[in-house]
């Protein structure tokens, strides 16, 4: 539980560096046991240096897989995870750039493969956000940076992926709980988490004949560098708070999810979201 004592104060740049963050987030568990379930396998993570991408990196690796971050520009977070990697012996292979750009998305996935010579999993993970609490606030510019950069390129990476990922292989979206209620402040991100659910039923059906299975993660309130970077101070200080849990929860507290939709435990689930917000009951 983070007291509001620890909360730290207001970044000015989105992402979020991690690095900052005190308290950090915890991105595994101490008690996480891994059991070689990605084996082999070699995965791409988009906003894979902090928050719940360092959480998914790092368990992936536990779990044998290697793995290759794209990340926008927050250098030492990426190091760091990076390092986190490789303490489990596999490797890391860095790639920065702007999802929103999909030259660089292509170019990711191809760098990806050559690094590793294959590509199984994909997670289509990084996102922004842009609180506001008038909606006509909301001018062009962010419309567009918050829709190519949640869903575009979903489609760029899951485009380019698709001529690498063969049967057994997994696509996993990150989406939202407020893809399933309101957010009033954030009128424009929660479209883009509707449409990550949308896309992952569709492209789902759309690949099931080739045996590739596609499902999505959606958060609730998590402590992640993108919370301290977009929202006021009075909002980070009560983040969390309304929850069933009455708290935040961890990235540590996704990454198994994510690992369990990689993984052939899964092997008859497609098209599905896996909840995981502190208690809050949605449809879908």
């Amino acid at each position: 539980m983070i007291t509001q004592e620890e909360r730290p104060e207001k970044q000015d740049e989105q992402p979020g560096i991690e690095a900052e963050m005190n308290p950090a987030p915890e991105y595994i568990k101490k008690t996480y046991r891994a059991a070689e379930k990605l084996e082999g396998k070699i995965a791409l993570i988009t906003g894979g240096d902090s928050g719940i991408g360092r959480a998914v990196s790092v368990h992936f690796a536990q779990e044998g897989a290697q793995i290759a971050i794209v990340y926008l520009d927050e250098d030492e977070d990426a190091r760091v995870t990076k390092d986190l990697v490789e303490l489990t012996g596999q490797r890391c292979l860095l790639i920065k750039g702007d999802v929103k750009d999909v030259t660089f998305c292509r170019e990711a996935v191809e760098k990806t493969v050559q690094e590793f010579g294959k590509l199984n999993i994909l997670v289509n993970n990084a996102g922004m956000q842009f609180p506001q609490k008038d909606v006509k606030a909301i001018d062009p510019e962010q419309l567009d940076t918050t829709f190519r950069t949640n869903i575009f390129a979903y489609f760029y990476f899951a485009e380019a992926a698709l001529e690498h990922l063969n049967a057994g292989d997994t696509i996993i979206n990150t989406t939202s709980v407020t893809a399933y209620r309101s957010s009033p402040s954030l009128v424009d991100y929660s479209s883009t988490k509707g449409a990550i659910t949308t896309f992952t039923r569709s492209l789902a059906t759309n690949l099931v004949e080739k045996g590739i299975r596609v499902n999505a993660v959606a958060p609730g309130p998590v402590w992640t560098p993108l919370i301290v970077s977009t929202f006021d101070e009075e909002k980070i200080k009560e983040f969390g708070s309304e929850t069933a849990m009455k708290r935040a929860g961890q990235p540590s507290e996704l990454g198994p999810a994510y690992v369990f939709l990689a993984s052939d435990d899964s092997s008859f689930i497609t098209g599905q979201v896996i909840h995981v917000n502190g208690g809050e009951v949605v449809n879908g």
